[in-house]
């Protein structure tokens, strides 16, 4: 079963939607947040590896060029 937004749903019975249209639309509401927090998390790493990247590349520059 996958994973729902409580308040999404309720809300949207509450508008009138059906019970399993509000299920249906908070599930993929609820896998889309699931995906975004995946690729945020990518985005992270990713940035600290670039972080010792340039700091290797500074460093090998440095100790190229400075005398």
């Amino acid at each position: 079963m996958a994973l729902r937004l409580g308040k999404l749903y309720d809300a949207l019975v509450e508008a009138g939607a059906s019970q399993a249209v509000a299920k249906e639309a908070s599930e993929e509401v609820a896998e889309y947040d699931r995906r975004m927090h995946d690729i945020e998390r990518k985005l992270t790493r990713l940035e600290a590896l670039q972080s010792i990247t340039s700091a290797g590349v500074i460093a090998i520059l440095v100790r190229v060029y400075w005398p």
